[in-house]
């Protein structure tokens, strides 16, 4: 019969015990204290709870079992996740289109350009994904602006909304290719899409309008270049900057002033988009016909594209990775929820891609 004290005992005193043995290495790797200082610490306080452990162990046939094979079974769902991951990210890495690939197709990318823009989300912050191969050679056609978005999380509550953003170009201004990662804190609230989407848009022509020079030479100086990334922050941080109104909102009420100059789209078919530029923005034609066409893209809408992974073991693998890839973590992948940001992206504009990774 199992009895309370048996089945929570064992369990207790095994994270006290774990817990003495951390503390101590916070004494030396956090706190700086003296090594000495650390060995006495867990000497005394160590040998009071190996006693409670050494007598909780005479009741682990009684059923104090039973907390060590849940233990032992969240233990082995979590590696099998954590394996499988680990796997599809090293795939993602090791599988990047190289800028040669990238230069060789022409600022068309050897493809039909259409009007909008194409979000591409990854896990990469830097590279091409394979994903983005596998739909061209697939389906050749993509939208005339492109920005890889890549959503991270970093261990700090609030990210400050000037240092939201990091934007940086994807091979020569011509083939209107961007990266964008956002940068959320674990206490951040993310905004809706449209509201998302409108900073994104104004990240990517205050980064146009900053007039970042361009790198003159090969594939080695452009694949630095796509390495920079450029802290732009959201449109509500920008004191002199670029501000976007859509349909019929006034352009002197969202900049603060009726003394700004307008640059404007010739066609607006879905919706009126107009970038509010300052007083004397200081920008070239090159950069100007770039936000003209980022202006058009936006009018044309904007689509997700979200890439749908299958993890599959290579040919040659063992049985146990097998059976851990094929249906351990594909078990996983199907029955957990998916990142935060994909419960945001509206529907009728969402595409999923999908994609094989033998692993």
């Amino acid at each position: 019969m199992l009895t309370l004290p048996s089945v929570t005992g064992l369990a207790v005193i095994t994270v006290m015990l774990v817990t003495t043995c951390l503390m101590s290495l916070v004494m030396v790797l956090c706190w700086h204290q003296s090594v000495f200082l650390a060995i006495g610490f867990i000497l005394f306080f160590g040998s009071i709870e190996a006693l409670y452990f050494s007598a909780s162990l005479i009741k682990f046939l009684e059923g104090a079992w039973v907390p060590i094979v849940l233990a032992f079974t969240f233990m082995v769902v979590m590696y099998v996740w954590h394996y499988g991951t680990i796997k599809k990210y090293e795939f993602d890495v090791q599988n990047k289109v190289s800028i040669n690939w990238l230069l060789s197709l022409g600022p068309s990318l050897g493809i039909v350009r259409v009007r909008g823009i194409g979000l591409i989300h990854t896990e990469l912050v830097s590279g091409i994904p394979a994903i983005f191969s596998h739909f061209v050679t697939n389906l050749p056609a993509f939208h005339q602006v492109l920005v890889f978005l890549c959503i991270k999380s970093v261990p700090v509550p609030y990210v400050q909304p000037e240092e939201r953003f990091l934007v940086g170009r994807i091979g020569p201004k011509e083939y209107r290719l961007y990266r964008c990662i956002v940068r959320y804190g674990y206490h951040d609230v993310h905004k809706d899409d449209m509201e998302f989407e409108k900073d994104l848009v104004c990240s990517i022509a205050e980064f146009i309008r900053s007039g970042r020079s361009e790198p003159n030479g090969g594939a080695e100086e452009l694949e630095k270049e796509d390495e920079k990334m450029t802290v732009v922050g959201t449109s509500s941080s920008f004191n002199e900057g670029i501000k976007m109104c859509e349909d019929d909102e006034d352009p002197s009420e969202i900049a603060g002033t009726s003394e700004l100059r307008e640059i404007q789209s010739p066609m607006g078919p879905r919706k009126r988009v107009r970038f509010v530029l300052p007083e004397s923005p200081k920008i070239n034609m090159e950069a100007r016909e770039e936000l003209q066409d980022l202006m058009e893209a936006r009018e044309a809408g904007m689509a997700f594209i979200l890439g749908h992974s299958y993890v599959r073991a290579k040919r040659g693998s063992s049985l146990i990775k097998k059976l851990v890839i094929n249906f351990g973590y594909d078990f996983l992948r199907r029955n957990c929820r998916g990142p935060s940001y994909a419960l945001n992206v509206p529907h009728a504009s969402t595409l999923e891609v999908g994609m094989i990774y033998h692993v």
